[in-house]
């Protein structure tokens, strides 16, 4: 048995592949979830790799995915973002860079770990600055015998949690953002692009609207508007 963790697998990991380009095989096991996932691997795998030794897998527990087929929220496309900071302020500032991903166009089911200690902090955040009506859900101790999976949005999470303790190992997912609605100057701008594209009038409302969520007919009158003027 030799221990491999963050604070020595940067020297472990040369010694362990001269190893096995000399021959000698070795297994990647976790105590607790899947290797590089929520445990080190990630360096060792690669120096692996890079030195041409045959690396395989076998599927063992991993709580992400099994979080996400429990939670209720659409299954694909998702993101995994593993652990939010720990202080707010960086953790703040990581929402706030999904947020913007989001109002960019991504549209996809996001999973979390969370120790229980900061899990209330966590929701709260993501209520802050996703939206606290988005649906979302907490799945707790997962395989074990006290699993709990609690579904709602983030606002009502985070108030649960707020004064509920957690205990074990947590995911949060949250589902995906809805399309939002385009402002006036953003759907002004996204026409005249499509028409600068040398789209016609009518295929330029189509690709707008699909693009912003708007209703078709109401695209079409601003794009006749703009057309006109």
């Amino acid at each position: 048995m030799i221990p491999l963790h963050d604070h020595n697998e940067a020297a472990q990991a040369p010694r362990l592949v001269d190893r096995m380009v000399a021959g000698e095989h070795f297994a990647l096991v976790s105590d607790a979830g899947t290797p590089l996932v929520s445990d080190p691997g990630y360096r060792l795998v690669r120096a692996a790799i890079d030195a041409g030794v045959q690396v395989s897998a076998i599927p063992g527990p991993n709580a992400a995915v099994m979080a996400l087929s429990l939670s209720g929220l659409p299954p694909h496309p998702f993101l995994f973002l593993g652990f939010l900071p720990a202080r707010a302020g960086p953790r703040a500032t990581e929402v706030a860079r999904l947020r913007q991903l989001e109002r960019a166009g991504l549209a996809a089911t996001v999973v979390f770990y969370e120790a229980p200690h900061r899990l209330a902090e966590a929701l709260a955040a993501l209520a802050e600055g996703l939206s606290a009506s988005r649906p979302a859900a907490v799945a707790r101790e997962l395989t074990k015998r006290f699993e709990e999976v609690r579904r709602g949005t983030l606002g009502e999470l985070a108030g649960h949690y707020a004064t509920a303790e957690a205990r074990g190992e947590i995911c949060i997912v949250v589902g995906p953002a809805p399309i939002e609605e385009a402002g006036a100057d953003e759907l002004d701008a996204a026409l005249r692009a499509a028409f600068a594209a040398g789209l016609s009038l009518r295929d330029a409302a189509a690709s707008v609207a699909e693009a912003t969520g708007l209703k078709r007919r109401d695209v079409y009158r601003r794009a006749l508007e703009l057309g006109e003027g």
